[in-house]
């Protein structure tokens, strides 16, 4: 039996604040406010701004560690209530109040990106290497000191890096706000099953539940629910090609002024890899894509198809099916996590327990799923729950980021900043674990079930991840020149679609507004948000298989590796575990997982 909705849980706030009107929140608003005013006075007081390099002497090491250490306690201040409002937000985009308090604190955000602009500059006139050598604090941040040296390299004037952050607020960061308002509140119009004609009567259903409905056993009703999906994402196509186009046009402005190639080479920066291991994992990615086509083939027999639509690629298989309900699938998160370690079980028990979790699709949540540190070691997991294999997989991967979240609690701020292709490291790991879990205790038809949920997710990260980054490249290289029309959008997304599912699909029936669909597109501070969630599930993969060849040798580097992500690159630390990022061949290793669960899939459904 399915848990009622409405015995779906929310996510306990008030351990920060009461409420948004409450005097603390008031009172703990105004306070980071003169955090970041009193950083700014500080970095004047001390003159931490671009100035030409000088030797190293003690008053420049006494004021590296008074501004480090201030600029660390700020931004910790001001990450627990940004969360805290964004809890409000992204639960109810109607929330006229959580959304000003949001618009007000970004006002005050533009002011700290302009102090974090300047303590880059400062950085980088810097002997950084002597620094590091005269001070405790510089050599524990020793990683983030040189990586704030190579970025001084690709600063505008400050006059301009200052001018680019105020009109961010009105620029990028705007245009962002509107796809996540236009897109979380549009309700679709959706024909009831079994009515036919123009005049036939039609339910109102917001687009998160109407792809949800993606999920259906039913066929006609998937198929109904694509076609209004499309025609709702047509009625709001013009405004938001206008926030992409705005966007990228943006992004590919400050990337230029900013001595950067390309977009892409400044977010190979940001994801702490170069391009070598981007390229050796796109490489074994596209050698991948037939077997994946292998699984699509065979979902299409299994749900007695020719070849499926694009409504169909993330329909249930079988009818053997466990139904989890909420309850059920965190009692089965708890124990999974427990037999890797009790320290993992308890972590995920005291989520449950100390309500972290707001499951409950309703109207104005927006749609997916994220896990976003709150403060400590304390984290909050936004998800919409199915009562399903995948509903709970999909809690299992969130906790898996607040797991990571806590090992790296006892590190500064600084220390802290995870790029996006380690930030999935313990969320596939333990969704791994209680996939495997699942499988073990399962009989044909749930193993059928299970399989296909996790190939359905593994083509997501790889096949379509491919598409959705062929079809940023696209745009970004079209933008130098002039703005895309909707049309040359859904043409550019059908083809990369085509370019990577192949005969997979049914080309006729593929989703040319995917780029409308997708949040990731549209940061204007995190451009091609879709390959570090590949190299994540691979590099979780490799380390899951690092972890069965002998468990009690990695869980002793496990942990420290979790809390090491913002210290060292990727490459860094994988070698930790013997792993060689810059070649094919460890990617290939991670595939060939994937391959086995398609032979394994394909045996079972004949």
């Amino acid at each position: 039996m399915s848990t009622p909705a409405e015995t779906l849980p929310h996510w306990d706030m008030t351990v920060v604040y009461p409420s948004l009107e409450s005097p603390e929140f008031a009172a703990g608003f105004a306070a980071t406010v003169a955090a970041i005013e009193g950083l700014g006075r500080l970095f004047d007081e001390l003159g931490i701004a671009k100035r030409e390099p000088v030797p190293l002497d003690d008053a420049t090491v006494q004021a590296f560690e008074r501004a480090t250490e201030a600029y660390n306690a700020t931004l910790e201040q001001v990450m627990t209530l940004a969360a805290y409002i964004s809890a409000f937000v992204t639960t109810n985009t109607r929330d006229d109040l959580a959304q000003a308090r949001q618009s007000e604190l970004q006002r005050h955000g533009v002011l700290l990106a302009q102090l974090g602009t300047r303590y880059t500059a400062w950085i980088g006139s810097l002997d950084v290497e002597a620094l590091i050598a005269q001070s405790v604090l510089a050599r524990d941040h020793a990683f983030a000191l040189r990586r704030t040296k190579e970025a001084a390299a690709h600063l505008m004037s400050p006059d301009e890096e200052n001018l680019a952050a105020e009109l961010n607020l009105s620029g990028g960061t705007a245009w962002a706000k509107l796809h996540g308002n236009v897109s979380s509140q549009l309700s679709v119009p959706v024909a009831p099953e079994g009515e036919t004609g123009e005049t036939r009567e039609t339910h109102e259903l917001p687009m998160s539940a109407v792809r949800n409905l993606a999920y259906d056993r039913d066929r006609e009703v998937r198929r109904r629910a694509y076609e209004a999906e499309l025609a709702g994402w047509e009625r709001a196509a013009v405004p938001l090609a206008a926030a992409l186009n705005s966007i990228k046009g943006q992004v590919n402005t400050l990337t230029r002024r900013r001595d950067w190639e390309t977009p892409l080479d400044a977010a190979i920066f940001d994801a702490n890899i170069d391009l070598q291991t981007l390229d050796a994992m796109m490489t074994a990615a596209r050698e991948s894509f037939p077997d994946f086509r292998r699984y699509l083939r065979a979902k299409a027999r299994a749900l007695g198809l020719e070849r499926l639509a694009w409504y169909d690629l993330f329909a249930p298989v079988g009818w053997g099916g466990r139904a989890w309900s909420f309850d059920e699938a965190a009692a089965f998160v708890v124990e999974q996590f427990g037999s890797y370690s009790q320290r993992m079980s308890d972590f995920a028990a005291r989520a449950f327990r100390e309500h972290w979790i707001d499951a409950e699709p309703r109207p104005g949540k927006q749609d997916g799923a994220y896990c976003m540190r709150l403060r400590g070691d304390e984290s909050r997991v936004f998800a919409n729950f199915k009562p399903s294999f995948g509903g709970m997989s999909t809690l299992a991967h969130e906790l898996g980021h607040g797991y990571h979240n806590m090992n790296l609690a006892p590190r500064s701020a600084l220390q802290r900043q995870t790029p996006m292709t380690l930030a999935e490291t313990a969320s596939i790991f333990c969704e791994t674990i209680v996939r495997n879990a699942a499988l073990r205790q399962a009989d044909r038809d749930e193993q059928i079930e299970i399989l296909e949920a996790s190939l359905q997710g593994s083509c997501q990260v790889v096949v379509d991840i491919t598409s959705r980054f062929l079809f940023e490249r696209g745009v970004f290289e079209t933008r130098r020149d002039r703005e895309l029309s909707v049309d040359e959008l859904n043409a550019l997304m059908l083809r990369t679609q085509r370019e990577t599912y192949g005969d997979g699909l049914d080309e006729a029936l593929l989703h040319p507004y995917m780029w409308a669909v997708k949040g990731h597109y549209y940061s204007p501070s995190r451009s091609f948000y879709n390959f570090p969630y590949m190299f994540g599930l691979l590099f979780g993969l490799g380390l899951y298989a690092r972890y069965q060849q002998d468990p009690e040798a990695f869980q002793h580097g496990y942990d420290e590796l979790l809390a090491s992500t913002g210290m060292a690159d990727a490459a860094t630390l994988a070698t930790r575990f013997g792993i060689d990022t810059r070649t094919p061949d460890f990617w290939r290793s991670s595939l060939a997982i994937v391959r086995e669960d398609v032979d394994r899939f394909e045996a079972l459904v004949g």
